[in-house]
């Protein structure tokens, strides 16, 4: 009893934020971000005679966790958006500037959401997201350049700033995630 206490415990440490954050990306709900959460953990304990090599829990988790996105936006009445002022302080950005950058993400439809967050946020390649969504890498890419333009749209950039965008972007989804 103790080792799985440990084991989910070690879990929840390492990999619980990227769970939570990408559950409340994607359903844009505190409510049903923290029912994910903990149905993914709960899951978890389902599978803990796997052999888990690093970067796969992670993997799995993230899987897991879009796979129960998927399920709560099927089966249960949309709740409406919150605003980045009444999410808890674990997805708040740090600084003004994020939380902008973060505003415009939220309002992109909801597969561009998905593969900014696990592209920038959580440090995905192309190729890794593919795998998680079940789509040609491919169509991620193209989400990504998507969601670029839009971001680019959104928060008044000009074809010269666009790199900028981008690198701003990055910086501040990366901060996100620490």
């Amino acid at each position: 009893m103790k080792d799985r206490e440990v084991f989910l415990r070690n879990a929840m440490e390492a990999h619980g934020g990227a769970v939570y954050r990408l559950a409340l990306c994607r359903l844009q709900n505190t409510a049903d971000a923290e029912d994910v959460y903990q149905d993914v953990f709960l899951r978890l304990l389902g599978e803990e005679g796997r052999d888990w090599d690093g970067e796969y829990m992670k993997a799995w988790l993230l899987r897991t966790a879009l796979n129960r996105c998927v399920d709560i936006q099927r089966f249960r009445l949309r709740r409406t958006a919150l605003s980045l002022d009444e999410v808890p302080e674990l997805a708040r950005p740090a600084d003004d500037e994020a939380a902008e950058l973060w505003q415009a993400v939220s309002r992109l439809p909801e597969g561009e959401r998905t593969a900014v967050h696990l592209h920038y946020a959580e440090g995905y390649r192309t190729e890794e997201i593919a795998a998680m969504l079940h789509v040609p890498a491919a169509t991620v890419r193209t989400r990504l350049r998507r969601a670029r333009m839009r971001l680019k749209d959104l928060l008044g950039g000009t074809d010269d700033e666009q790199e900028q965008v981008s690198e701003c972007s990055r910086e501040h989804l990366r901060a996100h995630r620490a």
